[in-house]
């Protein structure tokens, strides 16, 4: 059986809400956490220091990017992402499945793997479970993900089981590469088990056992936020899941999401998120603010009304630039496409998402998650 590397702290009674300990080569993580993206070994116009001030416990880097550029060859002589970027906490990297799939006009899966054309120059690569596992050993991510077969939106069943079964052979042969490349190398990185089963709740479930019996430390929830599916539909995918996989292992959901969907998703046993929504926001001048306890907004930066809005960004801030630049001077930024926007603007999402998710443990901890949750909600400006 797989060493276990998590740990319960608190269990809410009424929901599936916990706080946790993961324990990782580069360190613990405390859970719920979310982990901002590192695409090609960078959260994007942040340094490490800055990672480190907004209290990241881990970040997400990309086997599909990173394998493309800067290559493996480079990776290697650098002695891994952690080396190479000088971040010194957990990395979690995907399998580069997805990307292959959503990057490229020219794929085909097969069950050997999946062929494809590389978006940056047209060469042709082939991943396949053995190279993706041996690309995530170079990196020496503390988390590797099994590959898997990624759908479009829409799909109907067939097509689904089809994947779901094809993603359930490919996590086998996925395991048996990693585990030998543990005992050649003696890395003691760790291998997640990525469910799938589209939006079928039957197909989910009989993933979840499937992922179950070949025996993972923890598992990374797949394909849910794909098709822009009503949340309903979401949130029962992950439940579905949730109520079947071990309760003492960590669950990570791919891609997701809102703020509200982090509470949602808490409540229904995840414990780990990452998602391009803080910092795509960021990019495209959309600012998360809070309202109260319970509400939370999407600032339009460019909005007319922050012309002349001298206050802060974030008077309570960790960062003295947040507290002391105000929300007129980035209006003017972003307007002007100044670099130093991006910046800020980025600084300013995560913050918010981490300190939210801390807020969320205190809760779960302090028993007062299980009041609170169903009634987050987002409001539009």
């Amino acid at each position: 059986m797989p060493e276990s590397i998590f740990t319960i702290k608190t269990q809410s009674p009424k929901s599936k809400a916990r706080t946790g300990k993961l324990t990782l080569p580069h360190g613990d993580v405390l859970t719920p956490i979310f982990m901002p993206i590192g695409t090609v070994g960078t959260v994007k116009s942040l340094t490490y220091e800055d990672l480190n001030q907004l209290e990241a416990q881990i970040i997400l880097g990309n086997t599909y990017h990173l394998w493309l550029r800067p290559d493996m060859d480079v990776m290697s002589q650098a002695g891994g992402l952690h080396k190479f970027s000088h971040w010194d906490k957990p990395i979690l990297t995907d399998s580069g499945g997805f990307q292959a799939f959503s990057l490229t006009k020219i794929r085909k899966f097969t069950e050997e793997g999946v062929k494809f054309q590389s978006h940056l120059n047209g060469e042709t690569r082939f991943l396949s479970p053995e190279e993706s596992m041996k690309i995530q050993t170079i990196i020496g991510s503390d988390i590797a993900l099994v590959l898997d077969e990624c759908l479009p939106a829409e799909v109907d069943h067939k097509r689904a089981k089809a994947a779901m079964l094809r993603t359930a052979r490919w996590a086998g042969r996925s395991k048996a590469e990693f585990e030998r490349l543990r005992t050649e190398f003696g890395h003691k990185n760790n291998l997640f088990g990525i469910p799938q089963g589209a939006q079928f709740e039957d197909l989910r479930k009989i993933s979840a056992e499937m992922t179950m019996e070949i025996g993972f430390p923890g598992y990374s929830i797949g394909g849910v936020a794909n098709g822009g599916e009503p949340e309903e539909i979401m949130y029962s995918q992950v439940l579905a899941q949730t109520e079947i996989l071990e309760s003492d292992k960590l669950k990570h959901l791919l891609g997701v999401g809102t703020p509200k969907d982090l509470a949602q998703m808490v409540a229904r046993g995840i414990d780990m998120f990452d998602c391009v929504m803080p910092t795509r926001n960021a990019r495209h001048g959309g600012l998360f603010y809070r309202l109260d306890e319970n509400a939370y907004t999407t600032a339009r930066i460019k909005n007319l009304k922050f012309k002349s809005d001298f206050s802060p960004i974030n008077p309570n801030s960790k960062f003295e630039v947040l507290r002391n630049y105000s929300k007129a001077y980035l209006r003017h930024l972003f307007v002007a496409q100044e670099l130093l926007y991006f910046r800020l603007a980025t600084l300013h999402n995560l913050e918010f998402y981490l300190d939210f998710m801390s807020e969320i443990r205190d809760k779960i901890d302090n028993d007062q998650f299980d009041s609170w949750w169903e009634g987050f909600r987002e409001v539009r400006e």
